[in-house]
């Protein structure tokens, strides 16, 4: 068995070592892919990191036996990271099944607008897309993102005003949660990106960040009781 499916072989069994020393060799692959994705409102080195989750789970995934080589197996793992991080990253992620309604709901209030020259209430909106008020206020304020209810929508009306509902709890504390994440140091923002939206265990996020098990855990804890004070 050669040096690197031996490395790859004890990578994939959970020793930390092996995991590292493949992640560092590979470190030139993943920022040559991480290039191609430039210039799309992404820094580079959070593309780099972010191609380094492809590369963990191309390690964790190859098959030895299969008979190619493993540059060509996790190439396009970590490019399918890459695009999946730019197609889903925002402020707030919203599934299709609540695209779709939030797209069924505008349409009929445009059309209510046309027809009686006035606004839908909530629970008109309900019963023209035959959804429960709380899907309507659910699917608008998960569409609507970080909008302000009083930031203008026509010349004398504003988006509360419109809907005459405050659905803005759920989405105040996602907002509050991202703007207290953006104040970490760079490396505990990190930490909790890798951790918490991507699901990386500690041994792997130190192979990323080039740190040890025990240091990303107590980044983490210092991260996480700082997380609590700016949300407090």
């Amino acid at each position: 068995m050669s040096d690197r499916i031996a490395l790859i072989t004890r990578a994939r069994s959970g020793e930390a070592d092996a995991m590292e020393k493949l992640v560092s060799e590979n470190v030139g692959l993943v920022r040559s892919i991480a290039l191609r994705f430039t210039n799309r409102g992404v820094d580079f080195e959070d593309l780099c990191q972010i191609g380094h989750i492809g590369m963990i789970k191309a390690i964790k995934n190859f098959d030895v036996e299969r008979g190619c080589a493993f540059s060509t197996y996790a190439v396009p793992l970590i490019i399918g990271e890459i695009k999946r991080f730019l197609r889903d990253d925002g402020e707030i992620k919203i599934g299709r099944e609540i695209k779709r309604k939030a797209a069924l709901i505008m349409a009929e209030r445009e059309k209510y607008q046309s027809t009686h020259a006035d606004d839908p209430s909530v629970s008109v909106l309900a019963r023209l897309c035959d959804l429960s008020e709380e899907e309507v206020v659910e699917c608008i304020s998960a569409s609507a993102k970080t909008i302000s209810l009083s930031e203008p929508m026509g010349e004398d009306f504003s988006l509360e005003d419109t809907l005459g509902v405050d659905f803005t709890p759920e989405l105040n504390e996602k907002i509050a949660l991202k703007q207290a994440i953006a104040r970490l140091p760079d490396e505990e923002k990190r930490i909790i990106l890798l951790r918490y939206f991507r699901g990386l265990t500690q041994s792997e996020v130190g192979s990323i960040l080039g740190l040890t098990q025990v240091t990303v855990s107590r980044r983490e804890s210092r991260a996480l009781s700082l997380l609590r004070s700016l949300l407090e």
